[in-house]
């Protein structure tokens, strides 16, 4: 397992190793020990699981008073996944990174709580997984529109698909 940093504080990528024959391939997608020793000590206490069709983007979300970290991966597909620096205090306010994950590159992304997340689907479908640091709240939710002017996110597809919830959403 190898971990980089990104230009947003403690979002972290990582890279999962994967065995792979003609068969397929077998990876560990977690495990508690080697996580905490590479600095994500957050307990998970919640596994999430998604399916999406081409073109759908989702988000940008996030939990108002109880935020979760999450650890975000692919099984299936091809995403564009985006986490939004939403915390007015930080140096990097206003700002995303973005990255594509798949069942190719086996990456996943550390997302601390705090920050807001979305994706959009590149493939034909996607099932996307993620693990998350406290529980789901639907009381507790906030949100930040995927066209945000001051974000400015470059979203890798035109005309995305998205919820009427998600567009409802407000700017920064």
């Amino acid at each position: 397992m190898k971990i980089y940093d990104t230009t947003l504080t403690d979002v972290k990528i990582i890279e999962v190793e994967a065995f792979g024959d003609h068969r397929g391939y077998f990876q560990e997608s977690y495990n508690l020990n080697r996580y905490k020793s590479s600095g994500i000590k957050l307990n998970f206490v919640q596994d999430n699981q998604s399916y999406s069709k081409k073109n759908i983007l989702r988000g940008l979300h996030f939990q108002i008073n109880k935020p979760q970290g999450k650890l975000v991966s692919v099984v299936k597909g091809s995403i564009y996944d985006v986490v939004a620096d939403i915390n007015p205090q930080s140096k990097n306010y206003g700002k995303y990174f973005g990255i594509e994950l798949s069942d190719q590159n086996h990456l996943q992304l550390w997302i601390p709580p705090g920050y807001a997340h979305g994706f959009c689907v590149l493939s034909e479908d996607a099932y996307f997984q993620y693990k998350c640091t406290d529980f789901y709240d639907s009381s507790d939710e906030g949100g930040v529109k995927w066209d945000d002017p001051k974000l400015n996110i470059k979203w890798p597809i035109s005309n995305p698909i998205v919820s009427e919830k998600d567009n409802l959403l407000s700017y920064l």
